[in-house]
């Protein structure tokens, strides 16, 4: 196993080399044979273990059996303790879960604070068909079959390749001592029931079925690189981004064959798990969204527009008094006297100084608000109609300002003046109010 796994990092993992390696070790079988194989082949390691304190003296016995082998090989070792449980109270998340969370967190800060360039874990062949079964009895996509990456990020899992046998075999030809967790033998998590029950029964129908199965899945990543290839590729076509929202073409996209599978992915990153409420979106009406825990899919006419959803701050209001000639929250606006009679384009407007109330107020729009648009001889509109005739989705509503003077709208900034404040040919004192880049 040795020189297999020397080839195996030769070819996969060579950029490991002369790095700082921290191998996450319980003191179970695979991970204390993953120690073994890493201080032979001479890297310079050290040790992680957790104490999640969930088996009571046993945790604690684990702990001691690895702190003393580390002591006994003069192997630098970390170790912490968890409160697992309370953990998993406090965020309303499983045991597991917990776990993994705390585990990880501090593997990271360890990485970062005490210069360790990859984390190693010893996830093994086993482990990515129990992972595979996992996903395959809970309905998965692609991804969900092509089982643990060997690399994620920082994170390095080497022992892949290799199956449960085969790290016990080098175990015992080396003599390498380890704990057994009492917690493997129960059949309480779904996991050990597969591992107990469902693996044993595939390995008896081929006595290859370990190599078949490592065959499937390196079959089922190249594909899943295909479809990401294909993905981004039309999403070039379909999709562009404007300011801080991406929108979705839906006459281009529905002119392809499973568009469904290019929206899962395109959307999985932002959360969005609601499959099938996304799928009737396509052909939802207007203003219907989707929302993810940060995200939300809206459907605007002929767009799926995707923004990042913003919290609201009270209903938020700037004062601008007469004396400023800038101002940069929450926009950046830029004010100045002229003599000037003619009007800007939207990005600035000319408004008559002595129409003006200060100070200026600038929020957002309200339902019930109104104004009267310039151009529009005087008749009042409320901005919700105004804004319906303007054809603005949700998401461009949502990002407007209103410039106010006293109870009147001076400007829905960027799109429209008041009329009420226009300045007429003869003025010779006017404000140019611009909004800049």
């Amino acid at each position: 196993m040795l020189s297999e796994l020397k080839q195996h990092i030769a070819t996969n993992f060579s950029f490991i080399e002369n790095k700082k390696l921290l191998l996450a070790t319980s003191g179970g079988l695979d991970s204390m044979v993953m120690v073994q194989l890493f201080k032979e082949l001479g890297y310079t390691i050290a040790i992680a273990h957790c104490n999640f304190q969930l088996r009571g003296l046993e945790s604690f016995e684990d702990q001691k059996f690895v702190e003393e082998y580390a002591a006994a090989q003069a192997i630098p070792a970390f170790v912490t303790l968890f409160d697992t449980q309370a953990y998993a109270k406090d965020y309303n998340v499983s045991t597991q879960v917990a776990a993994r969370d705390l585990r990880y967190n501090w593997f990271y800060e360890l990485l970062e604070t005490q210069g360790f360039d990859y984390l190693l874990t010893a996830h093994h062949a086993d482990d990515n068909l129990e992972t595979f079964l996992i996903h395959l009895s809970r309905g998965t996509g692609l991804e969900g079959l092509t089982g643990i990456p060997e690399q994620n990020g920082s994170v390095l899992r080497p022992l892949l390749v290799f199956s449960r046998n085969t790290i016990l075999e080098y175990a015992q030809q080396k003599s390498v001592q380890w704990r057994e967790d009492s917690s493997n033998a129960s059949d309480t998590y779904l996991r050990n029931k597969i591992r107990h029950h469902v693996v044993p029964l595939l390995k008896d129908l081929h006595p290859q079925f370990m190599d078949a199965f490592q065959k499937t899945q390196t079959y089922l990543q190249q594909s899943a690189s295909l479809v990401a290839d294909a993905s981004i590729m039309v999403y070039q076509q379909v999709v562009h981004q404007k300011e801080q929202a991406f929108y979705i073409d839906l006459p281009k996209l529905l002119q392809l064959p499973n568009y469904q599978t290019y929206l899962y992915q395109w959307l999985k990153d932002f959360g969005f798990t609601a499959w099938q409420d996304i799928y009737n979106l396509v052909n939802g009406m207007s203003g219907k969204q989707v929302l993810a825990p940060e995200y939300r899919l809206l459907k605007d006419r002929e767009y799926l527009i995707v923004s990042k959803i913003e919290i609201p701050n009270n209903t938020p209001i700037y004062y601008i008094t007469e004396d400023l000639q800038e101002v940069n929250i929450p926009l950046k606006l830029s004010f100045s006297k002229t003599n000037k009679t003619a009007v800007a384009a939207n990005k600035g407007i000319f408004v008559a100084v002595d129409k003006l109330q200060y100070p200026l107020v600038i929020q957002r729009w309200q339902d019930g608000d109104s104004f009267k648009p310039l151009g529009m001889n005087g008749k009042s509109k409320k901005l919700s109609k105004f804004f319906k005739d303007e054809k603005l989705s949700l998401l461009q509503k949502e990002q407007l300002w209103i410039l106010w003077s006293g109870d009147a709208i001076v400007w829905i900034i960027g799109l429209r003046q008041d009329e009420r404040f226009k300045i007429n040919p003869a003025a010779t004192n006017s404000l140019r109010i611009a909004l800049e880049n």
